[in-house]
């Protein structure tokens, strides 16, 4: 139960950070503990919903969200994701076992032989 607390921790500290805790996450629960894709997914989602909410405060408390721009996409966002795990449990867990690695595989190539693309440097102004 340690293990469980602890990856917990972890992959909520990644994905707050951005770096893809979610991604842990769902490795951990199948891999690990068993559990089948479509239920790791799920709790993945769960996980995901404080760690949003304690953003969508903190970057709206900092001015940060343009409200008036974001809303479409919260109802689209909600549409698709009801959609999405219909989808889900119409295609089965082998699926999207299969489909979920071939995700990460192709990610981590991406990562590995993409390269880096240099960024513009701006010259900072003197005042």
């Amino acid at each position: 139960m340690i293990w469980l607390y602890f990856t917990a921790f972890i992959t909520g500290i990644f994905a707050s950070m951005g770096v893809g805790g979610g991604m842990i996450l769902i490795i951990y629960l199948t891999v690990f503990q068993g559990t089948d894709q479509l239920s790791a997914q799920g709790i993945n989602l769960i996980y995901f919903i404080p760690i949003a909410a304690l953003s969508v405060i903190l970057h709206s408390r900092s001015k940060l969200i343009e409200w008036k721009k974001i809303l479409p996409s919260i109802l689209i966002g909600t549409v698709f994701a009801a959609a999405g795990a219909f989808a889900a449990e119409w295609v089965g867990s082998d699926f999207l076992r299969k489909l979920y690695g071939f995700f990460v595989l192709a990610v981590g190539f991406k990562e590995l032989f993409g390269g880096v693309k240099p960024q513009a440097i701006t010259p900072i102004k003197q005042k």
